[in-house]
């Protein structure tokens, strides 16, 4: 596979030199895989994506890895079982409490598993952490009032966004890092499904984001449906994480608008709901006529290439282990792809 074509790099960075985490044609994945021992984990993404590997998230493993588990331990007046479910008292959730964040082997085994194994990296890594959006609705769903459920989750993971930030910059120094948010409850946004006005939603992602930016990560948003991807935008991410579905064409003119002013598209290029095969030319040809159909409706052609990485539609953590490894595969084929087409583009403007 093409992917092999990714080199692992070494060494510090120049003095001087650009230590963005982001370069097209870079092939990363949205962090849960189906693994139960976190070293095969954290030696499976440093192998098959080791230019931006993803810190696994491993919900098999423990239920407590699992993103909304994760997320809520340590808020006041939430309870987490050993399953992975939720209860709140009510009344005792407060915003102004300070969340006792818990990075631990209980909670993030595959997290600590990956510093150990990438120790003394210089080259980028990327983790992901439950997002405020989607926090809230889970707080909402086990019985919180929507108006304490979201100010809580803005504060828990904005706690936990600089935590999790510390660790990494203690263990790992010397690599860039990205930091996604991870929000599939952001579909709900469309149909009305968030108990939020536009701005309200738009400060409880910015809020989040600015801890992780405070903390010194270069950030994004995942969301693996459709949604209001120019509400996400203007929250401020650089990085706008998103299955590569004609669902996107809606947010064309957002896209456009993220892109020319500096912003960063990861294209889940490879579906995870459906048989994809062993060949990368079906699913580079689609990829390839969604940019087509968004140059047409009034992207930049060259900014979709040089502003590009790819990766799996969604996470791993529902499949094989086989299945996860051929659709790291095909993403890296099709990486390998943008990254020419990002080359191409940048000597025909002469850069």
């Amino acid at each position: 596979m093409s992917g092999d074509r990714e080199p692992v790099p070494e060494g510090p960075p120049a003095p001087g030199a650009d230590r963005s985490p982001l370069r097209p044609g870079t092939v990363t994945s949205m962090g849960s895989l189906p693994h139960r021992d976190a070293d095969e984990a954290a030696a499976f993404v440093l192998g098959k994506h080791p230019r931006l590997p993803a810190a696994p998230q491993l919900p098999r493993r423990s239920p407590l890895e699992g993103m909304v588990a994760q997320a809520a331990r340590g808020i006041e007046g939430v309870t987490v079982s050993a399953r992975g479910t939720l209860s709140v008292d009510a009344a005792g959730l407060d915003p102004a409490a300070v969340v006792g964040t818990t990075i631990d082997g209980t909670s993030h085994g595959g997290l600590l598993a990956f510093l150990t194994a990438a120790a003394g990296r210089a080259g980028p890594v990327k983790v992901q952490l439950t997002g405020p959006v989607t926090l809230g609705l889970a707080l909402v769903a086990a019985g919180a009032d929507p108006g304490a459920a979201f100010p809580v989750a803005g504060a828990a993971v904005s706690a936990q966004a600089r935590d999790l930030v510390d660790i990494v910059s203690r263990r790992l120094p010397d690599a860039p890092l990205l930091a996604v948010l991870d929000e599939p409850g952001l579909v709900a946004l469309p149909a009305g499904g968030v108990p939020l006005t536009a701005d309200a939603t738009i400060d409880l992602i910015s809020g989040a984001l600015a801890a992780l930016e405070g903390a010194g990560a270069v950030t994004g948003v995942h969301c693996c449906g459709p949604t209001d991807w120019r509400l996400v935008s203007q929250a401020g991410p650089t990085l706008l994480a998103l299955p590569a579905g004609e669902e996107v064409l809606d947010e064309a003119s957002a896209l456009a608008t993220h892109l020319e002013r500096g912003g960063w598209i990861a294209w889940g290029a490879v579906p995870t709901d459906q048989p994809v095969g062993t060949d990368a030319d079906r699913l580079w040809r689609r990829l390839t006529a969604l940019w087509c159909e968004l140059v047409r409706l009034g992207c930049d052609p060259a900014l979709l290439r040089t502003r590009a990485l790819v990766t799996p539609a969604c996470g791993l953590a529902g499949h094989g282990l086989s299945q996860a490894a051929r659709w790291l595969d095909l993403a890296a084929e099709l990486a390998a792809r943008v990254s020419d087409q990002a080359v191409a583009a940048r000597l025909s403007m002469g850069a």
